[in-house]
């Protein structure tokens, strides 16, 4: 006997409420997908499996958190089946720069850590990031920045709250951090501390016009440590300048690079490092909100002023990378205070603003981030023995790109966490 799950509307309790409620009583998140011992039948019509295919007409037949099977529509063998034969169903996404645990305090303005010297407060916000991006059909994340994350991360892998699997740089090299061999040292103590990559930045905030301020040497260590430990390193810069030397030290992502010439694409195809441009999300959030930042750390009116300058020049390049063969795009949108939750607003716009092929799209999100983290044979595609991380959208992205940001079902690791009813056409 098998049971067949229809569709519901999406009224929920509020996010905040919601992420409150799974801290309070972690069974509440665990909750919402079946028991693990379930078979459970994906039915499908149109599968993207993320590597650039177009499957039709598939049972995936997930068992034990993995896709254990695809097999013809109707000969799949499960306990529960969900019909998504209207959706288009494809690998979770994997958004490679969020920061997860930034949020707006109870006065309106971004959070200053003064204000709360414990980690509680930071965790609480971080929950109710992670629940609203995996509601918007994120299902890892790449968390830049913060020793903060340790502690949610904990949480998410423990399965005691609801969100993406995280991967965070629990801190950040900048020229601060000192000489090469403190460089090399302070590597070692965020491996040693369990941070999945280095974050490194190689220039000021375009805040601060994007200066390159870390020397190659200081490079050199930072990225040739992180491979030594076994670790990848994602480097935060602007200019050209600084692109060489990144490329150079053998560093693994660049992101932002917004002032970067024309030619300078080339040095992706040649060094294979991925690319995380962003050109949408951020500037929109920062155009929005930017009065809650301004006052708080070094955020003011004048430097989103700059921030906005620089998004023709993101723009820009973004089309150059998807016009040249050989640069690998990943998936980035360096969701922040205000924006999580929001992340494909990205994605959606790297298709119709900066030109993506929509299945490029999908890949650079899922397949290729995948790869960029280093986890390609875990998660990223549709495939037998992976993770069964599956969103479906509510309409088909190869013709109508906004459909990227029409999620309605979620399943992370087996256990299905949204299913909502598609849209009605005119209403």
């Amino acid at each position: 006997m098998h049971e067949t799950v229809t569709r519901c509307s999406s009224a929920r309790l509020p996010v905040a409420l919601v992420a409150a409620l799974v801290v309070a009583w972690p069974t509440a998140g665990r909750a919402q997908g079946p028991p693990s011992d379930e078979t459970l039948v994906l039915r499908a019509s149109r599968v993207l499996d993320g590597r650039g295919e177009v499957l039709e007409d598939r049972d995936l037949v997930v068992r034990d958190g993995r896709i254990a099977e695809i097999a013809p529509r109707g000969t799949g063998s499960g306990e529960r089946i969900y019909d998504l034969t209207a959706l288009t169903v494809l690998p979770g996404y994997i958004d490679t720069h969020v920061h997860i645990g930034n949020h707006f305090d109870v006065d309106g303005k971004v959070h200053r850590q003064e204000n709360d010297p414990s980690v509680a407060h930071t965790t609480l916000h971080g929950a109710e990031n992670a629940f609203r991006t995996l509601m918007n059909g994120i299902t890892t994340m790449q968390s830049l920045g913060s020793p903060r994350d340790a502690e949610l991360r904990a949480w998410i892998d423990r399965g005691e709250i609801p969100g993406p699997r995280l991967l965070s740089s629990l801190g950040a090299v900048n020229e601060r951090t000192g000489t090469p061999d403190e460089i090399r040292a302070y590597v070692r103590g965020r491996a040693a501390a369990g941070a999945d990559v280095i974050k490194v930045f190689a220039s000021t905030s375009i805040r601060f016009g994007g200066v390159t301020n870390m020397t190659a040497a200081q490079l050199e260590a930072a990225c040739g440590e992180a491979t030594a430990q076994s670790l990848r390193s994602v480097v935060h810069l602007h200019r050209s300048d600084a692109l060489r030397m990144v490329a150079d030290a053998g560093c693994t992502q660049v992101e932002h690079g917004w002032m970067l010439e024309p030619g300078d694409v080339q040095v992706f195809v040649d060094s294979g490092m991925y690319l995380g441009n962003q050109i949408n999300l951020l500037f929109s959030n920062y155009a929005e909100r930017g009065d809650r930042y301004a006052g708080v750390g070094g955020y003011t009116m004048e430097g989103f002023a700059n921030l906005q300058a620089a998004r023709p020049g993101a723009l820009e390049f973004f089309k150059q990378a998807v016009a040249t063969p050989g640069v690998r795009i990943v998936y980035s949108t360096d969701a922040n205070a205000g924006s999580h939750g929001a992340n494909t607003d990205e994605l959606v716009a790297y298709v119709l603003e900066g030109g993506q092929d929509p299945i490029d799209a999908v890949s650079s999100a899922t397949s290729l981030a995948a790869e960029s983290l280093g986890m390609e044979d875990r998660i990223g595609s549709i495939a037998t023995g992976f993770e069964a991380d599956i969103i479906a959208l509510d309409g088909d992205p190869r013709t109508e790109p906004a459909a990227l940001g029409r999620v309605v079902f979620v399943m992370r690791g087996g256990r299905v966490y949204r299913n909502d009813a598609p849209r009605v056409p005119g209403r």
